[in-house]
């Protein structure tokens, strides 16, 4: 290519920024007939002793000034760090010394120097925990119960599985696609509620569309680079010696495990911001819910020999993320963490439901739309459903 052609390559960029630096600067005012409403969100409330501190972000068009704090609708003394004034998207810490008392609700306000007011409620207080060694552990003890021990008790299934017949296996493989579709449709149904508690501008819906579809594709070219040969063409690799079966049994994990990312995020923001019963529900929802997460991965390799070493693996690959997440939800939960984690999961589940059904269709020589494939997929959703049921009870 010619120097001149790539120089005339950044003309309309040039031209571009010169149009948005006016529109920014001396053509302000044709963008706004009227002033812009101020938009604060709160972030983030942090409780320490003696203290409460929320973290605020301007998510509106123009700078503003933050004039006062109140706690409860009670005016409150407060600092705020680096600055009162914040430029659009700036954040700030508002700091209150306040005797605040656990498990008591709590109204944080802000209000802004043109009089708008702007809230967020706590429905438990509790103190924000720091990360040490006994926070650390016991969020990996929550993390253990949610996602390692209750993926390990269902690898226990594979014994039976292998004795099923080749029609049962096809059901199972059915079923292990619906218990993953549910799966992804519940981590995208979760993604799209958090993003009530990120401002606007961020766009959380369209995020939550790209990264799924990103965690999609760049799982396909992965697995697709994988032994030289795609994962969802039903062909053996040959270049690694490793069954199909066992490789798509990895990727299951990989999926589950993403997804059991997300489920970390939430039990240990659910610990952090003090929701004690909620956390309760989700424990033991998600041991039993995560169970039949096993049944999943060991799917695939029911009809070959695996060794305890590699079933060991599997159920670490898609537990132990669940114990990140518990560490991530617990000392520094971001919604737009949540949401990306969540969304990314959803999307390499997504995919490994493509591998297994390409997988039946040419290398098992078994119809979608056969009976059994049918029934089993349907098994697998209402499985996931009725233990669902337990989390949200």
């Amino acid at each position: 290519m010619r120097p001149k052609s790539v120089l005339l390559a950044f003309v309309p960029l040039l031209i571009l920024g010169g149009v948005v630096y006016y529109l920014m600067g001396p053509g302000t005012s044709f963008l706004y007939t009227t002033e812009p409403l101020p938009d604060v969100t709160i972030e983030k409330v942090e409780f320490k002793k003696g203290e409460i501190i929320a973290h605020i972000r301007n998510t509106g068009q123009d700078t503003i000034t933050i004039a006062q704090a109140d706690i409860n609708d009670d005016i409150w003394e407060a600092v705020i760090k680096p600055t009162n004034i914040l430029s659009r998207l700036a954040t700030a810490q508002v700091i209150m010394k306040y005797p605040w008392i656990e498990t008591i609700p709590y109204e944080i306000g802000i209000t802004t120097s043109d009089g708008t007011r702007f809230s967020r409620e706590i429905e438990a207080a509790a103190l924000t925990p720091l990360p040490n060694i006994e926070q650390l552990t016991y969020f990996a003890i929550l993390g253990s119960y949610v996602g390692i021990i209750p993926v390990m008790i269902g690898l226990l299934w594979f014994p039976f599985v292998k004795e099923i017949g080749k029609k049962w296996y096809n059901f199972l493989l059915s079923l292990t696609a619906g218990l993953l579709i549910f799966l992804a449709i519940d981590a995208l149904k979760e993604a799209f509620e958090v993003t009530q508690d990120i401002a606007g501008q961020f766009r959380g819906e369209i995020l939550i569309v790209a990264a799924t579809v990103v965690a999609f594709l760049v799982l396909m070219m992965l697995t697709n680079r994988v032994g030289k040969k795609s994962i969802t063409t039903g062909v053996k690799e040959v270049s690694t010696k490793r069954p199909y079966g066992l490789s798509l049994s990895y990727v299951v994990a990989i999926g589950i495990g993403l997804h059991n990312l997300g489920e970390g995020l939430a039990i240990g923001a659910a610990s952090a911001l003090g929701a004690l019963a909620l956390t309760k529900f989700l424990i033991i929802g998600f041991t039993i819910h995560n169970t039949t997460e096993g049944l999943a991965i060991i799917a695939p390799i029911a009809k070959q020999k695996a060794r305890i070493i590699q079933l060991v693996a599997l159920g670490l690959i898609a537990g132990l993320p669940t114990i990140a997440g518990t560490w991530i939800g617990g000392f520094t939960y971001m919604p737009i963490a949540s949401i990306l984690f969540l969304a990314i999961g959803a999307g390499a589940i997504f995919q490994v439901v493509y591998a297994i059904f390409n997988w039946m269709n040419k290398e098992m020589d078994s119809k979608i739309t056969a009976p059994h494939n049918v029934g089993g997929f349907i098994a697998g959703l209402a499985i996931m459903y009725f233990t669902g049921l337990i989390i949200a009870g």
